[in-house]
């Protein structure tokens, strides 16, 4: 038995948000082995590690109801671009949004346009009033993308699973409705 998710497509002016597909699993399991690229997630991971880590990006939508899309090209061949969505495991602060750019796509302005979607979402259809980003010491890109968006660096503290952690807090939707 499969179980079906019920995950609305966000569209930007360049990209489609999609829920997770079984076949998006590679991408991510790619993601994972490259020890760069995935270090501020737990990386590297061995395949049967990361296609698990993959099962949690899916469970999260069963379990909260809201995760991480996977962007696309809006009109093209649904190629994953990258992963961003809202994440608050057990152990989280609070709710977050975050962001995954897969090899080849960085550069693009990609993550920007669809971390403002997610956010969007997060405070328009779920009705959210605060948003943070956590990112490890040393995400400089990361760190750079949070600020664009207009957060700011509110704390460092102990995420259980990852260690030393920045928490952004996001401008408020009525913060943003001025800007």
């Amino acid at each position: 038995m499969k179980v079906e998710l019920n995950v609305p497509v966000l569209t930007t002016e360049r990209l489609t948000l999609r829920g997770p597909i079984e076949a998006d699993a590679e991408a991510v399991i790619a993601f994972f082995a490259d020890e760069t690229r995935s270090s501020a997630f737990g990386g590297p991971l061995e395949r049967q590690d990361a296609w698990r880590w993959w099962g949690l990006l899916v469970g999260h939508w069963v379990i909260r109801g809201y995760g991480y899309w996977t962007v696309t090209e809006t009109g093209g061949d649904d190629t994953p671009f990258g992963i961003v969505g809202l994440w608050n495991p057990d152990g989280w602060p609070e709710p977050e949004i975050g962001w995954v750019m897969f090899e080849g796509s960085e550069g693009k302005g990609y993550a920007y346009e669809a971390a403002k979607a997610v956010r969007g979402y997060a405070y328009d259809v779920l009705g959210w009033t605060t948003l943070t980003s956590n990112i490890v010491p040393g995400a400089d890109r990361s760190e750079a993308l949070a600020k664009r968006l207009g957060a700011f660096l509110e704390r460092t503290y102990e995420n259980p699973h990852m260690g030393p952690d920045r928490l952004f807090r996001h401008p408020g939707p009525s913060e943003l409705e001025g800007a």
